[in-house]
């Protein structure tokens, strides 16, 4: 096993963790809840095999649905999520991302900005829809959506500049 498996495991376990033990306990104002969970995919290598990337976001958010009772919610987000991250990096990233030299994990620029603030809103979208799954409460969604999309784009910030490597 190389490096990026062993990395991308270890990653796998500890966001997941770190989502069921702590920010599952999290609940701001009755409806704000934190998934910094997805940072999973979205730190998944550019060039990694997209086949393993689908089949581990199904049990990421699979094992989610599991811990929150969910009813398969977060594993259909997380497998959109990792479907349309090609897409989302092309848009952010334009060329750059065709010669895979994007990394989400260095200093924060427009581009990566653009990037995890698209995926957490499309992520939060479809889960939030899922959840409620009644037109009646589409603005009650939208609003889920945009307010717990801001505190988990603040965590998941934190944690990418926590969990930067040094310079060497």
């Amino acid at each position: 096993m190389n490096s990026s498996v062993i990395l991308n495991i270890f990653r796998f376990i500890l966001l997941l963790a770190l989502q069921v033990v702590v920010f599952n306990r999290i609940d701001l104002f009755g409806f704000i809840n934190p998934y910094p969970y997805i940072l999973y995919i979205l730190l998944y290598p550019v060039n990694g095999n997209r086949a393993g990337l689908l089949i581990s976001s199904f049990f990421l958010g699979l094992t989610m649905d599991m811990f929150l009772n969910s009813g398969g919610s977060h594993a259909v987000a997380c497998v959109t999520l990792a479907y349309l991250r090609s897409t989302f990096f092309k848009f952010s990233f334009g060329v750059s991302y065709e010669y895979q030299t994007v990394k989400i994990n260095d200093r924060l620029s427009p581009e990566r900005f653009s990037f995890i603030l698209i995926s957490v809103v499309t992520h939060h979208l479809i889960l939030y829809l899922l959840e409620v799954f009644r037109f009646s409460l589409i603005l009650d969604v939208l609003l889920r959506t945009l307010l717990t999309t801001i505190f988990t784009l603040i965590l998941c910030i934190i944690i990418i500049y926590l969990i930067k490597p040094g310079k060497q």
